[in-house]
């Protein structure tokens, strides 16, 4: 059986940092007294984006992680990006409470695009058995 561990871990961190997104959006809708959608709470607002564009990315990210993982690509390479991505992802959320372009926004999008593209590289060199 293949040893797994990047890619569990990987789901473990997915996991908490989507409820702690959640849970950003359950305090908001009490707060805001909102029952259904957003209400027009501009902090709710926030934090429904900032839970859906971690679930936008997360699962293509995740499926990349598993797949080099299942192809013995797991070393210390996929471990760190994979560390790197879920930092990323949680910068974000928290530059997207700001009224202006925060930097922990703008980082945590970057790292997010820059790894997601390496991963596609990778997987897309381990396909054609370039490595």
């Amino acid at each position: 059986m293949a040893d797994l561990h990047i890619s569990l871990i990987s789901v473990v961190l997915a996991t908490a940092i989507n409820l702690w997104l959640a849970v950003r959006c359950g305090r908001a809708r009490i707060g805001g007294q909102v029952l259904h959608g957003d209400g027009g709470d501009v902090a709710l607002q926030r934090h429904m984006r900032a839970q859906a564009n971690f679930v936008e990315y997360t699962p293509f990210a995740l499926l990349l992680i598993l797949l080099l993982d299942l192809t013995d690509q797991d070393g210390w390479l996929l471990g760190l990006t994979a560390l790197a991505y879920f930092a990323a992802r949680l910068l974000h959320p928290l530059g997207m409470q700001a009224d202006h372009p925060a930097k922990t926004r703008q980082i945590g999008i970057g790292v997010t695009f820059i790894l997601l593209a390496f991963w596609s590289g990778w997987a897309a060199l381990v396909a054609f058995r370039i490595v």
